[in-house]
Formats: C-alpha cells, structure tokens, sequence
C-alpha cells in the first residue's frame, strides 16, 4: 500500500509505533522484509527510555534491537536502510541529548554495523539523529563524526525552524 501511493521510503521501529502498538523487533524485521520486497528505502528507529539509559541498559538494548531487527540482511539489502538513533527519553521531554552523548550512541551503531557486516558497509550507513533535534543544537550535533543527519520530528512542522535546520547541516 505504501509503494502504491508513490511513495519511495518508509520509516519503521519509530519509538511510538513499539510502544503503542507493541511492536517487536521480530515484527520490525518482517516490516523490513517486505518494505525490501516492494523495492521502498527503509528508515528503522532504534533507541531507549529512560529508564534503560538510567539503568545503563542503552547499549544492550540497542544491540538487540539492530540484531533481531535489521542484522539478518545481507550486505545488499542492508545497502537500502537509513538507521536513525531516537533516544526516546529526548522526545517531546524537553530533555536533550548532549552532542557528546548522541555522538557516542552514533559510534557504537556503527562498530555493531562494522561487526557484523565490515568497515566498509558501516562507512556507507547513514545514521541519522532523532531526539529533538532544533536550530539551537543542530549544528552540533551535525558536526559529531558519526551524526550523518536529523530525522526532524516537531521542528519540520515550522518553517523557519525547520529552514536553520537544514541551514545547520549544510
């Protein structure tokens, strides 16, 4: 349905849809299988709460969510995803993620890409940052070695916001 309406990209394992839809990353994973089948460039989401970051669950959370969500893709298939880092505890809280703290998360993406498929497909993946990403932070945050870009949530919905976001990465 989504391809027929024209559409090129599809965004899957968004923080919202996990939680209030209950989706897994086993659903994830098939989501992605037939998002591949219907020739769509996937956008999957990966992050933690809160609760995981104070509990210093993220990094084993986000290795699950990229092992049984994305990691059963050959390297070809894998060529056709964006990942995007959405802490949700940044979301909508008024709580941001620190540069540093984005870039760290963005980095470890990244060696779990490199482990799993080599250096070379990791260099290739776009990770995108998720966590209310604004024209006060943006160009720091584009400026992390492993930040590629923002997937841009509230701020794209005003123009001049959204206008000095763009502005901040290029």
């Amino acid at each position: 349905m989504v391809r027929s309406t024209g559409a090129e990209y599809v965004i899957l394992g968004h923080s919202e849809r996990r939680l209030y839809f209950n989706e897994t990353n086993e659903l994830i994973a098939k989501k992605i299988d037939t998002a591949i089948l219907n020739t769509l460039k996937i956008i999957c989401c990966v992050g933690e709460t809160k609760k995981e970051r104070e509990g210093g669950q993220q990094y084993n959370v986000l290795e699950k969510q990229l092992t049984d969500g994305l990691f059963h893709l050959d390297k070809t298939q894998f060529g056709n995803l964006i990942i995007a880092y959405e802490p949700i505890w940044a979301i909508g809280t008024g709580i941001t993620a620190t540069a540093a703290q984005a870039q760290e998360i963005h980095q470890f993406i990244r060696k779990q890409v490199s482990g799993w498929y080599s250096n070379y497909v990791a260099d290739k993946t776009t990770i995108l940052y998720g966590g209310s990403c604004n024209p006060k932070n943006a160009a720091e945050l584009f400026s992390q070695q492993d930040i590629d870009g923002g997937l841009i949530g509230g701020a794209s919905l005003k123009a001049r916001d959204f206008v000095d976001i763009v502005n901040a990465f290029n």
